[in-house]
């Protein structure tokens, strides 16, 4: 399949190691030479082309420019897409559909995590793209795909900007560590193998359960727990999300 991934940024170029193996791909971008860099990173080369008067008839494009560079990117596509994939937080289709033409539109929310294969990406728009849309992103890891566009913007707030409360949790537990007396370097080490060793688990099991099967009576889980409970750290991170999500809604 040929695809044209618009935009060579970070998210760009995980999507295209991703891809590369089983699509011919076209780069487009601004600038030559940062177009030249990107495709150096891949296992094979990839087509580079010039965003000035780009013709994307009958093709399958992702769109991968920040949200503010919309316009302006859209200005030099010239055509009708026969798919236009777009991973702009908080752009929904309406606003797609007034700048680039398409046959067929969907909106994808990856995570940093793409980097590593390892990204949660939700997605939703047209049904008849569905399958092909979770095929493609499937090359980066997992996929959700959503019936609603306000689903997929509470789920950007959830596993879109999760990995920033995570690096938190991450950040906080070492320091924890440090404080007591634990080495940097050792506590770093622990927390990497912590969220190593959580995700299997959390794969088979309710997190309460996760939760009570660590946490036993006036043990040392049930004492740093209290005083996460103490903290708000619950009522913390339900308020992030709710922030997050609202911070993609239309501004009045």
């Amino acid at each position: 399949m040929k695809l044209t991934i618009v935009g060579p940024g970070k998210m760009a170029l995980a999507l295209a190691k991703g891809l590369e193996k089983e699509h011919e791909l076209t780069i487009v971008g601004r600038d030559g030479e940062k177009l030249l860099r990107f495709t150096k990173q891949l296992g094979k080369h990839a087509k580079t082309a010039l965003l000035d008067k780009y013709e994307i008839d009958g093709q399958s494009v992702i769109l991968c420019v920040k949200p503010y560079a919309l316009k302006e990117t859209a200005a030099g596509l010239k055509g009708k897409a026969e798919t236009l994939y777009s991973v702009l937080a908080g752009t929904g289709i309406a606003a797609l559909k007034k700048a680039v033409k398409a046959e067929n539109y969907v909106r994808a929310m990856p995570n940093l995590a793409a980097e590593f294969f390892s990204s949660m990406t939700t997605l939703t728009g047209d049904g008849a793209k569905k399958e092909e849309a979770e095929r493609l992103f499937t090359s980066i890891g997992q996929t959700l795909w959503v019936e609603t566009e306000k689903e997929l913007d509470i789920a950007t707030a959830v596993a879109g900007s999760g990995p920033a409360y995570l690096a938190l949790v991450a950040e906080a537990l070492a320091d924890g560590g440090v404080k007591e007396g634990l080495k940097r370097a050792d506590a770093m080490k622990l927390v990497e193998g912590l969220f190593a060793g959580f995700a299997p688990l959390l794969s088979h099991s309710h997190p309460a359960l996760l939760k009570d099967g660590v946490m036993s009576p006036g043990g040392t889980t049930a004492a740093g727990y209290a005083a996460l409970e103490k903290n708000g750290t619950r009522a913390a991170f339900i308020e992030a999300v709710e922030k997050a999500y609202r911070r993609t809604l239309p501004k009045a």
